[in-house]
């Protein structure tokens, strides 16, 4: 499949992926709107009715007691009149209320009644007695009624009592805070809200006269208010202040049966992205296989050519079979195969890496000896190029604890890539510097080669990654030697790391443990 057809589905999936994630989101938080208007309507609508009830509790406890009073100042008075001259006997019943300094607020007087008795005859005494039942009745009538207007007066006067004189207490007077608590609990608890809450009552220029007993500042700034006493004067007003410490738990309870599908939707998205990431670099691996392919298919071929060609002219009976020409064929047969060799056992070396097979065999050795050595080695193509290799030996301690023959098979690898990456028709300067830093032992190979690119020098380690040269094969190889010699160094607890410029040569830079004296690091 084409990279820009990957990408095209990559790009198509992540906008589904993301678009769905965003509508998702947007979904909980119109949720969460949604519930908390809901929460704002219901809480304000039970503080107005606590509100409301608090003035209809102070308004019955002003009915109880004043009521209690003024019938205690009311009086009743029945009066009985005997007229001398017919013997005529009016009975009459009245009532009375005054206040504290003798003013009369009412005065009701029931109709009164007259009865002769010696008027009426002995017959029609029976008669008579019915009459006065008959009067009896609606006597009593009247006095219901005529109670019904004095109950009234006294209730006018009681509500008039209120109007001029209850905004005259101080508040925390005219407050229940207890009843109060009450009734906010059970409005709350009426619009679906049981949560904890915190209150506190205040008068209308912000002085606080009640808090209560749990109090805390957390969740104040969701707070609701509401007016205690609204149609009394504005001074005498007071203010019930509120809020909910666990409101936003709350808020989200209402929708975290979606945070679920948020996470599977992320995870989701995660793994599409790791799975696109997966496929680019298995896709850059298959690259790399077929460079690699391609890189050991012309390196195997040479030497394989060469061999052939000189077991062929052994054969060749036209060719004239001179000791020396034998010797010649010998040397290159030989020479072939171990450079064929070579190459296989680097393949074979980081496969057994891969495999977690290789098994080191460590001993103490001397860097600043090794490095020698192996300068001696090369300063046989280096010269041959017109170039040198200069020793800068610093470090004093300098004994290594590591497996000689891959170490030394790494640093081999660094000075070769030194040589094969050299600028064309110019000679190769190599300078190897040793140091100590702290606990560790450094060294440096640099050099004043083709260099690298910046974007490419953190790839070089990578296995069978090489900088792209098209489809020139100046330079042999299959990408191996880097990422072995990163290997090796790693293995020995170290770090390599490389500083380079095109154009201007490429330095590598080796940090390892120093070797201790009991044989530990």
């Amino acid at each position: 499949m084409k990279k820009s057809t990957i990408w095209i589905i990559a790009c198509v999936m992540g906008f589904a992926f993301l678009g769905l994630l965003l509508l998702q989101i947007s979904y909980i938080e119109e949720m969460a709107k949604m519930k908390k208007e809901q929460f704002d309507e219901s809480v304000n609508r039970a503080l107005n009715n606590a509100s409301h009830n608090l003035e209809v509790n102070e308004t019955q406890r002003y009915l109880e007691k004043d009521v209690n009073e003024v019938e205690r100042r009311a009086y009743t008075q029945d009066s009985v009149y005997v007229n001398g001259l017919d013997g005529a006997i009016k009975h009459s019943h009245q009532f009375s209320v005054s206040a504290d300094d003798g003013t009369f607020y009412s005065a009701f007087e029931l109709k009164t009644f007259q009865t002769n008795p010696s008027s009426v005859p002995k017959a029609m005494i029976m008669r008579t007695d019915k009459n006065q039942m008959s009067e009896a009745t609606k006597s009593l009538q009247e006095i219901v009624r005529t109670r019904y207007v004095y109950q009234k007066g006294l209730l006018d006067e009681v509500v008039y009592n209120i109007l001029y004189t209850a905004s005259d207490r101080p508040l925390k007077e005219r407050v229940n805070f207890k009843m109060l608590d009450q009734d906010i609990t059970h409005e709350l608890q009426m619009s679906g809200i049981n949560i904890p809450y915190h209150f506190t009552v205040s008068t209308s220029d912000g002085r606080e006269v009640y808090r209560c007993p749990d109090y805390s500042d957390e969740g104040r700034q969701y707070s609701y208010t509401t007016t205690l006493f609204r149609n009394d004067p504005t001074s005498k007003m007071g203010v019930l202040r509120i809020h909910f410490p666990e409101m936003s738990s709350y808020i989200f309870s209402s929708v975290r049966f979606m945070i679920p599908a948020v996470i599977f939707t992320v995870v989701l998205l995660i793994t599409f992205i790791f799975t696109i990431v997966v496929i680019f670099r298995q896709k850059r691996y298959t690259e790399i296989k077929n460079d690699f392919i391609n890189n050991m298919t012309h390196e195997l071929k040479t030497p394989i050519s060469s061999i052939s060609l000189a077991a062929q002219m052994m054969n060749d009976d036209a060719v004239t079979k001179s000791p020396q020409m034998m010797k010649h064929l010998g040397g290159v047969i030989n020479d072939e195969a171990k450079r064929l060799r070579f190459l296989v056992e680097k393949v074979l070396q980081m496969s057994m890496f891969d495999n977690k097979t290789a098994a080191f065999k460590k001993k103490e050795l001397d860097l600043n000896e090794l490095l020698e050595q192996v300068a001696a080695s090369f300063s046989l193509r280096v010269e041959h190029t017109g170039g040198k290799i200069d020793l800068d030996i610093e470090a004093v301690d300098s004994a290594l604890y590591v497996d000689e023959v891959h170490f030394q098979n790494a640093i081999t690898n660094l000075m070769d890539n030194a040589v094969k990456y050299r600028k064309p028709d110019e000679p190769v300067n190599i300078l190897i510097h040793t140091w100590n830093e702290a606990d560790r032992l450094c060294f440096s190979i640099e050099d004043n080669g083709l260099g690298i690119k910046k974007e490419n020098v953190r790839k070089i380690f990578d296995k069978f990654y090489r900088v792209h040269t098209g489809n020139v094969h100046d330079v042999k190889g299959f990408g191996l030697g880097l990422a072995y010699v990163k290997k090796i160094i790693n293995l020995h607890e170290g770090d390599i790391k490389c500083e380079s410029e095109l154009g201007r040569g490429t330095k590598f830079i080796v940090s390892l443990p120093v070797f201790e004296v009991s044989g530990e690091r």
